[in-house]
């Protein structure tokens, strides 16, 4: 999937990925998509939660071999 920018969140544990989410998507202009990288387990529901509170769009989530992925396009 085409992505404009990428996160690395890897090794950090809520709420960390979803606060380095929300200031990556504010230096982000509307439309554009950002890849985020995480292994904290608790963050598919966090991501899920954060889209629907945010109207951020979840593109997308899969986990490969522990990491998850993330796409979110920005409002």
């Amino acid at each position: 999937m085409h992505f404009d920018r990428e996160l690395d969140v890897k090794g950090l544990n809520c709420p960390l990925p979803i606060l380095r989410t929300k200031k990556a998507l504010a230096e982000m202009a509307p439309g554009q998509v950002l890849h985020i990288l995480a292994t904290d387990p608790g963050s598919l529901k966090d991501f899920e939660v954060f889209a629907r509170q945010t109207g951020n769009e979840l593109l997308s989530s899969v986990e490969v071999h522990k990491v998850f992925e993330y796409y979110l396009r920005r409002k």
